[in-house]
């Protein structure tokens, strides 16, 4: 047996969803490179070492921690059932999503830039939903193995 369209188009979603999330933080991270002040180090320091102690907790702890292990698949399972990235409509606004994320990495950027200094890190929080967004593409191969989800997923033949 197979699994059916809407499934795999899902699965598909939350894979092209993290490639997507992490192309977007890569575009923001090296125009931050050139332009943050403080030079190359700092920007590094800004958009590599301090994202990645935000990025590894929230990979990590919603697969380790199981309350919140089930609260996520649950959340993944709704997001299956609502029909995220099965139809067009709802891939635009995924889309839309992250590039309004990756617009507002751009322009903090730019704020730092125009003000000499640095702030609030936004690519902490974006490294922090990029750690997100991969458990739920884990957990998605997680919900497929169970034999409730198993049952709703699966085509008949």
């Amino acid at each position: 047996m197979a699994y059916t369209r809407a499934w795999r188009n899902f699965k598909r979603m939350q894979d092209l969803t993290v490639a997507a999330a992490c192309l977007i933080y890569a575009a923001g991270a090296i125009n931050a490179l050139q332009r943050l002040p403080g030079g190359p180090a700092v920007a590094a320091r800004w958009t590599f070492l301090w994202p990645l102690a935000f990025l590894v907790p929230s990979l990590l702890l919603p697969l380790i921690i199981p309350p919140v292990k089930r609260w996520l698949a649950r959340y993944v399972w709704m997001s299956f059932q609502a029909g995220f990235g099965q139809t067009p409509g709802s891939v635009v606004v995924g889309v839309a999503l992250l590039m309004g994320a990756g617009l507002f990495i751009w322009e903090e950027v730019g704020r730092a830039v125009r003000a000499g200094q640095l702030g609030a890190n936004v690519f902490s929080a974006y490294a922090a939903g990029i750690g997100i967004l991969a458990a739920q593409a884990v957990l998605t191969r997680a919900l497929e193995k169970t034999p409730e989800v198993q049952a709703r997923i699966m085509e008949r033949g």
